[in-house]
């Protein structure tokens, strides 16, 4: 299986600043999945796909090449994470080398090791359509999980004969860190029309994900305190 690795670095961002530079750590936030990523294939199978001059210039630093320049039609807020992986699947094409598979790594997940790479691959295999890592959700959409009814009264989101939390089955969210994704499939459809998606469970420590100042003091924090 041939994997292709995308890690996207678009160069805006409202809530942090050049987030994706920024260093973490003393290090910059894309500098964290680069590392990671190259613990798990050669450089030539690694791609990031970023609009930014600056963000090319930090990875090349780092001793990565850039492959292209995504267009501006892919570097705006509403460009997808599925249009950006089929661009960049397209661009290999072209040049004569075909992917079974892609591995997404967001680079707002700074946490995450080699080995977290490695299990995501031995889950995966080419019946499925992907394989996601996630964190285990402290709240149950049969017990604290609520929505608004017509008259706005708000009900529990699925109802169920459980008596206590503990009996509910575990409910998940995707903790945006890793994708293991069918090349086929996402060529097909995007990811959120995905039926054969299978999880990876990652802790609370190597899920942190950063999208707000909170999210990175907490981050710097965890780096300060050595729990990584």
């Amino acid at each position: 299986m041939k994997t292709l690795v995308v890690i996207p670095a678009r160069g805006g961002s409202k809530g942090i600043p050049f987030k994706n530079i920024k260093p973490l750590g003393g290090v910059p936030l894309i500098h964290h999945s680069i590392k990671v990523a190259r613990t798990f294939t050669d450089d030539a199978n690694i791609c990031i796909s970023t609009d930014s001059d600056k963000i090319i210039e930090c990875v090349q630093e780092a001793g990565l090449k850039v492959p292209f320049v995504r267009p501006e039609s892919l570097a705006t807020d509403t460009a997808g994470t599925y249009e950006v992986l089929l661009h960049a699947l397209d661009f290999y094409e072209k040049n004569g080398i075909q992917y079974d598979s892609v591995l997404l790594m967001q680079p707002t997940s700074p946490f995450r090791k080699a080995q977290h790479l490695q299990e995501i691959k031995a889950l995966y295999n080419s019946s499925l359509d992907m394989v996601v890592s996630v964190g285990v959700s402290p709240y149950s959409p049969y017990f604290n999980i609520f929505e608004e009814d017509q008259e706005g009264f708000l009900q529990k989101s699925k109802s169920g004969p459980f008596k206590r939390r503990q009996d509910a089955p575990s409910s998940y969210f995707y903790n945006g860190s890793l994708y293991m994704i069918n090349a086929t499939s996402l060529r097909k459809q995007p990811l959120h029309e995905f039926k054969k998606v299978k999880k990876y469970v990652m802790d609370e420590l190597h899920s942190q994900d950063i999208d707000s100042p909170l999210d990175w003091a907490l981050c710097e924090t965890i780096l300060n305190q050595g729990l990584v």
